[in-house]
């Protein structure tokens, strides 16, 4: 079977990529990656060198449409695979047009193309932040009928790509699924995101800045059980159909720093307070009955041991991650009509 990954060189993407070509011997996957600030072809360094024959990669943008024409046609594949997305909260807030051209005009690019060349079938990731938020203190979740209540410019625009890739199996007959996850961990994640901007800021001594809503929770799913789900999707998946996929482990970002902060032995007192930005959930939680009913699902990395091994990977990779390493957000200057960076 042959795969066109996009959005390949991020961090889901490239465990994904990773993942399936070493169980899959006989599949073979191009990956097309814009390489924006989370793409990193150094995430699949060991990719390309062990698995060249069966691995190509491309440079360009999923709202390309003559560029996404021609590589489709060329590389003729069975099953398109789209993680390419904007994913940052506080990023969507300064310059919300690059994630609904991105996120949603580029996911209706491929599924154009997708449709014009009759590829056999089309995965999308998606994200539990579509279903907005729940109260802290609520006994509800998330389950794959629940109505979408988007509240920031990056899950309005997943929010839409989502209905795009239904509106394309209800109306054109494009055989789709979609898998809508947790909060993932896991090596090769961009710092800029909680887990690893945590751990290398605590390595250095540096202050972890949590917003006031500290209790706020988040589920947390590790990237390796999150890549075993999207294959059995993939695979045994009812066509047109939306997967829910969560560990059922929920830990608020206070729990999270004092973790980090526990494991490297560093002190609390490095955590730093600062205002909520604008639209900030307060939780997600999936119910993933359905994907370990239908699917046979379960996940199978412990969080605590997870977490650590996570933590480790940062310990003992300190020149991946300060080779991406961006200009942060200032996020201790929120306001609902200000840019903190302005």
């Amino acid at each position: 079977m042959k795969l066109l990954v996009t959005g390949g060189a991020g961090f889901i993407g490239s465990n994904f990529i990773r993942y399936w070509l070493n169980k899959y011997l006989e599949d073979s996957i191009f990956n097309l990656d814009l390489l924006t600030y989370a793409g990193n072809l150094e995430n699949l360094k060991d990719v390309a060198e062990k698995y060249g024959n069966r691995y190509d990669f491309a440079l360009g943008s999923i709202i390309d449409t003559d560029f996404i024409d021609r590589l489709v046609d060329q590389f003729q594949p069975d099953v398109i695979v789209n993680f390419a997305a904007e994913s940052h909260n506080s990023r969507a807030i300064l310059n919300p047009t690059i994630f609904f051209q991105t996120n949603l005009i580029g996911t209706q690019t491929l599924l154009q193309i997708a449709h014009k060349h009759n590829v056999s079938h089309f995965h999308h990731i998606s994200t539990c932040e579509v279903y907005g938020d729940l109260a802290l203190d609520s006994d509800v979740t998330f389950n794959e009928l629940s109505p979408y209540r988007p509240r920031t410019p990056y899950n309005a625009s997943k929010a839409g790509a989502d209905h795009a890739v239904s509106a394309y199996y209800e109306t054109f007959g494009l055989s789709v699924t979609i898998s809508i996850c947790a909060n993932n961990y896991g090596p090769y994640q961009n710092v800029e995101k909680l887990i690893p901007l945590f751990t290398t800021r605590a390595i250095f001594d540096q202050p972890l800045t949590l917003y006031r809503s500290s209790q706020n929770k988040r589920e947390w799913l590790a990237v390796e059980d999150h890549c075993r789900a999207i294959d059995l999707v993939i695979r045994g998946g009812k066509r047109g159909e939306k997967y829910n996929i969560g560990s059922g482990v929920e830990k608020s970002v206070e729990e999270i720093a004092e973790i980090v902060l526990r494991t490297l032995n560093k002190p609390s007192s490095l955590k730093t307070y600062v205002p909520d930005r604008p639209g900030h959930d307060r939780r997600y939680l999936l119910d993933s009955t359905k994907v370990r009913r239908e699917l046979g699902w379960q996940p199978e990395i412990d969080f605590e041991d997870g977490l650590r091994d996570t933590i480790a990977w940062y310990v003992d990779n300190p020149r991946w991650w300060q080779a991406t390493q961006q200009p942060q957000i200032r996020e201790d200057q929120w306001s609902s009509k200000q840019n903190p960076n302005s």
